[in-house]
């Protein structure tokens, strides 16, 4: 894209060069920090957390935290930057006038300085790199706004500020259209991910074969020839077993807690193949298991898969994850016990030759969709880093927008 006519030099090393009728500023002179203590806020009162603040796009998203803590009165126009070191791309444009909760900075623009500008300032990647470096503290690193303040930025005139801001405003747009819809192909696939593996393993393949009535309303009909059992007897689960990780010994034996592989040990306690989900923490997750390995005291194991496919029951039992979050919810503790999931009846082809089939057929269609999410959310990453690099292009200087014709 175009440069501007003549360039000189920042003096900064992340910047290098800069247009030469830009001038070179710190944060502190262009910005006022608000501290309004907001010490009797009522719950009426517009509320912004960290957590509702999307990074790299500074749009808002409504959560459920429960806003604890004095924050900071801001007023509609006010930038708010998180000084957090693993959230510093989340930054805001106050729409109206509330409360900052936690750790967010309320940044008031002196009359010179567009917010706007301000806001694609602080999104750029080598003032959030600059920010990143100078934090400080081992638990949660942060920055103070010392450091902010006196960070030297280039700034153009006011007139400048608001060609690039209409710019900045018209593409960024443009780009998160473009990410809302992928993500939204993404959601479809998902979903015809899981109608397929729902269809397979309870409708089976042919569609001319006789069905019979199962008497389960979430199930409807099944193959006639199929068996219903009760879960106990098509895989049997067992609760895991403790291993503190101070008794853990250097090997190559994955240990499996209710969110998946947390290590590695010396010694497994379960033999391969097996199916592993969490009985406590993450449930209604399932994790297929093909070398020997430890599952913990979190999660329930496969001791008896009952001369069926593995791969085929993971498939199954993730069509019963509805079912293991409900039992969950029973007690105050959200957690499984596996003589409440056991009487569960469910279908299941009696044939390994059926179930081998049909999981053809599931790896082939469940492939193609895998591929299909893959590149869909390539095409998400590269959107992403596209619009990161122009924002922080432009508010740097290294391209001139000021021809550019903008709707």
């Amino acid at each position: 894209m175009k440069r501007y006519p003549a360039y000189k030099d920042s003096g900064v090393d992340w910047i290098g060069d800069v247009p030469e009728e830009w001038d070179m500023k710190k944060v502190k002179f262009l910005v006022d920090l608000i501290v309004e203590k907001a010490e009797n806020s009522n719950e009426n009162e517009f509320k912004v957390a960290l957590e509702n603040i999307e990074s790299f796009t500074g749009m808002y998203r409504n959560g459920s935290e429960m806003f604890e803590g004095v924050g900071n009165y801001f007023k509609k126009g006010d930038v708010l930057f998180n000084k957090l070191r693993p959230y510093l791309a989340k930054v805001f444009v106050a729409l109206n006038d509330g409360v900052a909760v936690g750790e967010l900075l309320v940044l008031r623009p002196k009359y010179d300085y567009e917010q706007k500008f301000l806001f694609f300032r602080f999104l750029s990647s080598p003032f959030i790199s600059t920010v990143n470096g100078a934090t400080y503290g081992s638990k949660m690193p942060r920055a103070n706004w010392d450091l902010i303040g006196n960070i030297k930025v280039p700034t153009p005139n006011k007139e400048n500020q608001k060609v690039i801001v209409k710019y900045l405003d018209h593409k960024t747009r443009h780009i998160d259209t473009l990410i809302e819809k992928k993500q939204k192909q993404i959601q479809l696939l998902q979903e015809q991910r899981t109608a397929i593996i729902n269809h397979a393993v309870t409708k089976g393949l042919n569609p001319n074969v006789k069905m019979k009535d199962t008497g389960i309303e979430w199930m409807g009909e099944v193959p006639e020839h199929w068996e219903l059992k009760p879960l106990k007897y098509i895989v049997t689960l067992q609760r895991g077993h403790d291993l503190p990780s101070e008794k853990r010994v250097e090997g190559d034996i994955p240990v499996i807690s209710s969110a998946g592989a947390t290590g590695l040990h010396n010694q497994a306690i379960a033999k391969a193949p097996g199916i592993v989900t969490g009985r406590y923490g993450t449930i209604g997750i399932f994790y297929l298991l093909e070398q020997d390995y430890w599952p913990l005291n979190t999660t329930l194991y496969s001791v008896n898969l009952h001369g069926n496919l593995s791969k085929y029951l993971w498939y199954l039992l993730r069509t019963l994850s509805p079912i293991f979050l409900l039992n969950s919810s029973k007690s105050a503790v959200p957690g499984i016990d596996r003589n409440d999931i056991h009487p569960t009846i469910t279908a299941i082809p009696p044939s390994r030759d059926e179930q081998f089939e049909i999981l053809h057929f599931l790896e082939q269609k469940i492939s193609q969709i895998e591929t299909a999410i893959a590149t869909t959310q390539n095409y998400i990453n590269l959107l992403k880093e596209y619009r990161t690099t122009l924002i922080s292009e432009v508010v740097t200087g290294k391209i001139d927008v000021r021809d550019e014709v903008i709707p």
